[in-house]
């Protein structure tokens, strides 16, 4: 059997604790043989989630109780590291190389990378650059180049899919997401594990290879109750609201398992004219219950410049909202906190939660109103289930986890 720990590494005494990580897979995972010895390589875009994810994987398995331990099939089972070196160097004139620092001969290799990761740099004779989702991408491709084919299996975790905004054609444009999924089958890699896709449907592109799409509804409510203990989760206190019809899908999901109504606004744009790569919103119009005096859980996939998400967090406060609380899967700020400061100070909006799958600057952190959801023992749950090919339905399916949250939460536990 297993025992759990929290980031500060103090053993989980807490049933109910145990049960809400990774209880429905523990049985299957003692019966099952893992594929390959695993291996992660955690590029430099992604490598403080890879160490996180690592050390916990170190510790389920350093308490794993198997009478089969002494057999040669678990020989690398049971390691203090599973993370491997590997970089990417440059020369002078901006070009690169992937290096892998040790023998993935027949190991079942997982690649984590960041594509939306801005923090880090290169020079271009001599000129600094800022390191762009292409600049990451090609990286992946090097490191799988680097492999050289010996992996027993290469596995890709990409929180934020590549180009994955770019999903489909409206006139005569490239379909970028769609030819990076094929290039990387190509290129031998067995699975892509991503986050809240921005649409899933682009895995049509490789119907007959591996594409998992994971969605962290109950790290929201887990980091939302933690920061909000008060909260009423019921219908007369509560409300999700889609910021637009392409999040529809999300709210309608996060709605039915809280047990509350929800709202949607759609965008009116203006389609003579493109700023910024995209029409301008002319105004957002809401369709739903009166949700004044309600506190609202506005979702979505992500937080670009966060135009869209203020103007209807300020639309819903305008309406007589109570509290609103933004939760999104990625927190990309590219136009910086400014706004949401001053939304924040005008009583616009009182939480913005968000996950740590692509990098968040320093000053996120300091914010006050800033949450953030760790998803590094939900990554690496998720390694450990795949590295012994067993199901991972129950955690693609956290509807009983989040009702189990909610029972704990609405008895004061």
């Amino acid at each position: 059997m297993y025992t759990y720990w929290t980031a500060d590494v103090q053993p989980v005494q807490n049933i109910v604790e145990i049960q809400e990580n990774i209880m429905p897979n523990i049985k299957l995972m003692e019966e099952a043989l893992p594929v390959a010895p695993l291996k992660i390589a955690a590029l430099e875009s992604c490598r403080e989630l890879g160490q996180k994810v690592n050390d916990y994987i170190v510790r389920f398995r350093q308490q794993t109780l198997r009478e089969s331990l002494d057999s040669p099939l678990f020989s690398s089972y049971q390691l203090e590291n599973y993370l491997i070196e590997c970089k990417c160097p440059r020369f002078g004139t901006g070009e690169a190389k992937g290096i892998i620092g040790e023998s993935i001969r027949g190991k079942d290799l997982f690649i984590m990378v960041d594509v939306c990761n801005y923090s880090l740099t290169y020079t271009v004779n001599g000129h600094l650059n800022h390191m762009s989702p292409d600049d990451h991408y090609q990286d992946l491709k090097r490191i799988i180049s680097a492999a050289t084919g010996k992996a027993h299996r290469i596995n890709v975790i990409m929180p934020f899919l590549y180009e994955s905004r770019q999903h489909k054609r409206t006139k005569r444009e490239s379909l970028d997401c769609a030819l990076a999924l094929e290039e990387l089958m190509e290129m031998g890699v067995s699975d892509i594990i991503t986050f809240d896709a921005h649409d899933p449907r682009v895995q049509n592109a490789i119907p007959l290879q591996g594409f998992d799409n994971f969605n962290p509804p109950y790290q929201f409510m887990k980091a939302l109750l933690r920061a909000e203990p008060d909260l009423s989760v019921d219908k007369e206190h509560l409300m999700v609201v889609s910021p637009d019809e392409g999040a529809m899908h999300r709210a309608v999901y996060f709605s039915n398992v809280l047990g509350v109504n929800m709202g949607m606004f759609y965008k009116r744009r203006d389609y003579s004219t493109v700023v910024g790569g995209k029409n301008p919103i002319v105004a957002h119009e809401f369709l739903g219950d009166d949700i004044k005096g309600k506190n609202v859980i506005i979702v979505d996939d992500m937080i670009s410049s966060g135009e869209s998400m203020l103007d209807v967090a300020k639309q819903l406060k305008e309406r007589g909202a109570g509290r609103v609380f933004v939760c999104t899967t990625f927190g990309l700020f590219t136009e910086g906190f400014d706004k949401f400061d001053d939304y924040y100070e005008s009583g616009y909006i009182d939480r913005v939660i968000t996950t740590n799958l692509t990098y968040l600057p320093p000053a996120a952190y300091e914010k006050p109103y800033f949450v953030v959801a760790d998803l590094s023992k939900f990554i690496a749950l998720i390694i450990d289930s795949l590295n012994h090919d067993i199901t991972i339905g129950s955690v693609l399916n956290p509807t009983d986890k989040i009702h189990a949250l909610l029972e704990r939460h609405n008895a004061g536990k």
